[in-house]
């Protein structure tokens, strides 16, 4: 009987990627890859990463959205259902939540079963939206922006979906101004980060090695509040946490 060997499957990011994540042609198809590889652990290589603050920056995103009753909130690069989750703990009476992301094992990961308000999940990508213009009051998008193949269609998108009372919530990493705090940051990105995933999640996507240069390649505060107006927003404004390596992004339609 012949014997047939099956080759590992390839990481999705490797050294010579790294150099330049977001100029990759198919860095949506290693996007996809990697987030499908270490959906089982996730959220708990979230908390201990970011050691719980995750859960008080989404807090405070959801404050700067200010859901009211009664209106639909679409969720991008839903992931697991973190933000949803956080949504209908702080407003349940919302119409509709709905989760979208383009990792199929992500969305089987999440758990809803204590949210009351109505949850709906799409596979999709989040520069081409199956959502009716003007359809949703509140657009958030937590740590995925920076993911995008082509971040000016998916901003365009998510205005295009809001309603002309609606709003745009986006949580993203940042390098630091300071000098001494991106030193820091860069030493816990590069050397204890990967580390961490390689304990808990086992991973070999390289999902522990992109998060820390995609961060230092992605774009500054300023250049993606340029974006954000770009894309149509009347109104943009940013706020720095966790000493300058979160961004939180709020855009008014």
């Amino acid at each position: 009987m012949m014997t047939v060997k099956h080759e590992p499957t390839p990481a999705a990011w490797d050294d010579a990627t790294l150099r330049s994540p977001h100029a990759q042609a198919d860095k949506a198809r290693r996007v996809e890859r990697m987030f499908n590889a270490i959906a089982p652990t996730y959220e708990k290589v979230n908390r201990v990463a970011t050691f719980g603050l995750d859960a008080r920056w989404r807090r405070r995103t959801i404050q700067v959205a200010n859901p009211q009753p009664g209106e639909v909130v679409l969720d991008l690069c839903c992931g697991t259902g973190d933000m949803i989750r956080a949504f209908a703990g702080a407003q349940p009476r919302l119409a509709r939540l709905v989760g979208l992301d383009f990792a199929a094992e992500m969305l089987a990961a999440g758990d809803y079963t204590d949210v009351s308000a109505p949850v709906a999940l799409l596979r999709a990508d989040a520069l081409r939206l199956p959502i009716a213009t003007a359809s949703v009051d509140i657009v958030s998008c937590a740590f995925g922006v920076r993911n995008y193949q082509a971040i000016d269609r998916g901003l365009t998108e998510m205005r295009r979906v809001l309603r002309s009372t609606g709003r745009a919530v986006i949580l993203e990493f940042a390098n630091p101004e300071n000098p001494l705090l991106r030193w820091g940051h860069r030493i816990y990105c590069e050397a204890i980060l990967p580390r961490l995933g390689a304990w808990i999640a086992r991973d070999r996507s390289g999902a522990y090695r992109y998060l820390p240069r995609s961060i230092e390649t992605f774009d500054t505060p300023s250049i993606m509040s340029r974006r954000l107006r770009d894309a149509g927003f009347a109104s943009v404004s940013v706020e720095r946490m966790n000493f300058g390596g979160v961004v939180l992004y709020g855009a008014h339609a």
